[in-house]
């Protein structure tokens, strides 16, 4: 494994640029220094005993990032100040399941997209941030579609390096930028950005929009016009032309019940030519409720799920490490995990692969699967992909998966903040990694800015003409021949 030393070549340029652009005395600063510098220790320390991704950091270098930041949080000059620190120390660990998280701030206000007499909604569609929505009335003057290439006199991608992307905790560049895209715009009342577009029709136009309370309220296109908007119930399905079953698996949270819905619908699913199971807006939540719906899809009688490893510490064998040599761990296995733990790299111990059995009594699908994935599809979802990986009939289409899992563990922080840091790492069974690059997908589909605003679902699309394209070429060869 390659050290993430690139993680900390900009530590000692540490500073708030982006949202907080003045000082505001309103803001509140409750924090004393001391429990600054207690809390940039706690989090620290945490994922120094706890963070399983530890192997891949250059220990030297964190520990140095950490020594840099202590005058720092010392000299910060509010509460808001210093949690942005904080996240950005912890963004440099690139784990969608290591966080930060603010308390309420006293004094503190953002705005995304308002403008007083201008209102501007970003998304990013095909590696463009785009508007998605504006005031009816200045349609014209921000057409939907018309992609941001300039930020306060840099390129909309260097912008989002330098400003925004250094504190967002993810696992993978394009959730990261995903996430900055959206908030692109974002900052305190008053703030000015200036920013450069381009048209769908190609003309560029430059424009200067300080951050002010709205002045309208006719929004173009209405509210809920987007699919990432629409609400959503954990669970749906509907059956689509050719006899092909649509299923919508929102998420595996523990309460959500899919599991059971699910179960009611198999006496329609047993009949259908094809099934798409929709995970594009799954979140994740209990890898039990996935396989419980998975089992009705596998040809096996056991489902391998993630293989799992996480850190162990033996305060023993570390302190024996000092004295230990690389040429010691030679043919010595105690040696070497002293040598390890010493020097602080990360020494595993092994819970092994989730195994989940699928008895004889379980009702089995047999028509082919395709599974839809997208950026959102997160977590336990990324489990359920990886436990249908060895299944031939099922295949994965649309975008990568967002690239993070793992059990986080949790604690506080001074001020009413909060942290989780990332404790256990999951793979494929035969030890692939996947956490920081997505599951790709068999057959790549990706919506372009035009797919987007007309609201057409190409995923689906291909998906449906896919499994159409099958039952005709199995018609033409026969049973069993296809």
């Amino acid at each position: 494994m390659k050290k993430r030393a690139w993680l900390f070549r900009s530590m000692m340029v540490l500073s708030t640029a982006f949202i907080y652009t003045r000082t505001d005395a309103q803001i509140s600063n409750t924090i004393s220094p001391a429990d600054k510098v207690y809390g940039l220790s706690k989090f620290w320390q945490e994922v120094n005993y706890n963070f399983v991704y530890f192997d891949k950091i250059d220990r030297q270098t964190w520990d140095s990032a950490y020594k840099a930041l202590i005058p720092q949080v010392q000299a910060t000059q509010n509460d808001y100040e210093y949690y942005r620190l904080l996240k950005k120390f912890c963004a440099l660990l690139k784990d969608g399941h290591t966080e930060i998280f603010y308390p309420d701030i006293k004094g503190l206000s953002f705005m995304f997209n308002t403008f007083g007499d201008y209102l501007l909604v970003l998304t990013r569609v095909d590696n463009k941030v785009i508007v998605k929505r504006t005031w009816k009335k200045d349609a014209q003057l921000f057409p939907l579609g018309s992609e941001i290439i300039e930020v306060n006199g840099l390129p909309t991608r260097k912008y989002i390096q330098d400003s925004i992307a250094p504190y967002i905790s993810s696992s993978t560049d394009y959730a990261r930028d995903d996430v900055a895209s959206g908030m692109l715009l974002m900052g305190t009342p008053g703030s000015t950005f200036k920013i450069r577009l381009r048209k769908p029709d190609g003309e560029e136009a430059a424009y200067t929009l300080t951050h002010a309370k709205v002045k309208d309220s006719v929004f173009y296109p209405d509210l809920g016009a987007y699919p990432e908007e629409q609400k959503r119930e954990g669970f749906a399905w509907k059956l689509l032309p050719n006899n092909i079953a649509y299923v919508a698996l929102n998420t595996f949270g523990a309460d959500s019940k899919v599991d059971s819905l699910f179960e009611r619908i198999l006496p329609s699913l047993e009949k259908s030519k094809g099934i798409i199971i929709d995970l594009r807006y799954n979140g994740g939540g209990d890898d039990g409720v996935a396989f419980n719906i998975l089992r009705h899809f596998v040809k096996d009688s056991l489902i391998l799920g993630a293989a799992s490893v996480i850190r162990t510490y033996d305060p023993y064998l570390k302190a024996i490490g000092k004295y230990v040599t690389p040429a010691d761990t030679v043919g010595n296995r105690n040696k070497r995990k002293a040598w390890l733990l010493y020097n602080g790299y990360a020494v595993y111990n092994e819970p092994g692969v989730w195994r989940s059995k699928v008895g004889e009594e379980t009702k089995r699908l047999t028509a082919p699967v395709v599974v839809l994935t997208s950026h959102h599809t997160e977590s336990a979802a990324e489990d359920f992909l990886i436990g249908a990986d060895n299944q031939k009939h099922i295949i994965k289409m649309g975008e990568p998966t967002n690239g993070s899992t793992g059990m986080p563990a949790s604690f506080d922080l001074p001020g009413g903040g909060g942290a989780r840091v990332c404790i256990k790492k999951d793979t494929y069974p035969d030890g692939r990694e996947f956490v920081g690059y997505g599951i790709q997908p068999d057959i790549r589909v990706t919506p372009t800015v035009k797919d987007y605003l007309e609201n057409k679902d190409v995923v689906l699309e291909a998906a449906l003409k896919y499994l159409q394209n099958r039952q005709g070429n199995a018609a033409k060869t026969g049973p069993g021949k296809d």
